[in-house]
């Protein structure tokens, strides 16, 4: 063996019979440290947990193919795949994005809490930036047993 030359392995100390508390308490505080300063964005970045889109009946025959697609999980703040932006910062996103792919449709996947007027105008900017495809609404058809719009 390798520590026979050098007599190393008198020189270890011996292995613990049992854990003693202090295992325990390291544990436990490597636990508290994760619950205190941890946050959902560190493990699962992207959208929230709580992020539902709208559910309407027509969902799934009026889905088009889109090439562009933005996130929008509370108001005036939009989820791109560049990083977070404002309603201010988007307009010029957009713009860039219409220069470099022509006649595509933008995708807005917006959460249920998100007012329709802050939707609206997002379809606006975006008619404004030259998206010539128009703005389709991320929806989930409506589960069975449920009638109407949600």
């Amino acid at each position: 063996m390798i520590t026979r030359p050098l007599d190393l392995s008198s020189k270890l100390r011996p292995p613990p019979r049992s854990l003693d508390a202090l295992f325990f308490v390291n544990g436990l505080l490597i636990a508290g440290f994760f619950m205190l300063f941890g946050s959902r964005f560190v493990l699962a970045p992207g959208l929230g947990i709580g992020f539902r889109l709208p559910e309407a009946s027509q969902a799934v025959e009026g889905a088009a193919r889109t090439m562009v697609v933005i996130s929008i999980p509370r108001p005036d703040m939009v989820l791109v795949p560049d990083g977070n932006l404002n309603y201010s910062q988007l307009m010029g996103w957009l713009q860039q994005r219409s220069k470099e792919e022509k006649g595509f449709s933008l995708l807005v996947r917006a959460d249920r809490r998100v007012p329709l007027e802050d939707i609206s105008r997002i379809a606006e900017m975006a008619s404004q930036a030259g998206f010539t495809g128009g703005v389709q609404m991320a929806m989930e058809p409506l589960r069975e047993g449920e009638a109407g719009v949600r």
